[in-house]
C-alpha cells in the first residue's frame, strides 16, 4: 500500500506541479493529493495511513514551495475527519467521497491560506472563495475516476480492495 500510494502522490504531485505551465487558469487544476487522502480515510485503517497522509502533505510541501508542514498538518487532518466521519456512517460510496472530497480541498486551500499567509490570508479568503469552490467542484467531480483508478491498481498489485459499504 505505501509503495503504491507513493507513486500515485508523485504522479499527482507531478501533474499539479507541470500542468500549470501549460494551462494557465490554476483552479482547473483538481487537487488531486486530497482525492488520496480521501481514500486513505475511507478506504484504509491503522497508524500507517495517517503517517501516509503526513507524508503525502510534506511532499506537497516540498513542492510547492510553502512552509514546511502547513500541508502536512491540512493532509492529516483530512485523513483524520474522513476516517472518523466514515467510520459513523453506514455508506461510504463514490457520492460520498466525492462530497469528502469537496470539503476537503476547500478545507486545505482556505487552510494554507490562513497558515501561510496569516492575517493578509484571512483578508483573501473573501476574494478567493470562488475560486476555491470552483477548484472543490473539478477536484470533486475528478475523484470517482481517481478512485476507480486506485481500486483498479490495488487489486493489479494484490492488494486487498476495502468495499465501499452501501
Amino acid at each position: 500500500m505505501l509503495i503504491l500510494f507513493a507513486i500515485f502522490c508523485y504522479l499527482a504531485l507531478a501533474i499539479e506541479t507541470a500542468v500549470p505551465y501549460f494551462l494557465h487558469l490554476r483552479f482547473l487544476i483538481p487537487n488531486l493529493v486530497v482525492i488520496l487522502a480521501v481514500d486513505l480515510g475511507l478506504r484504509h485503517r491503522g497508524a500507517a495511513p495517517a503517517v501516509l497522509a503526513f507524508a503525502m502533505g510534506y511532499a506537497v510541501d516540498a513542492f510547492s514551495g510553502s512552509a514546511l508542514g502547513v500541508n502536512a498538518f491540512l493532509m492529516t487532518a483530512i485523513y483524520l475527519g474522513t476516517y472518523e466521519i466514515s467510520s459513523r456512517l453506514l455508506v461510504t460510496n463514490a457520492m460520498v467521497g466525492a462530497t469528502f472530497v469537496f470539503l476537503g480541498t476547500i478545507v486545505a486551500a482556505l487552510g494554507d491560506l490562513g497558515l501561510s499567509a496569516g492575517a493578509a490570508g484571512v483578508q483573501a479568503w473573501s476574494a478567493m472563495l470562488p475560486t476555491i469552490v470552483a477548484q472543490a467542484a473539478i477536484t470533486a467531480l475528478v475523484a470517482p475516476i481517481v478512485f476507480s483508478i486506485l481500486s483498479s491498481a490495488k487489486r493489479t498489485v494484490g492488494l486487498p480492495v476495502a468495499a465501499a459499504r452501501e
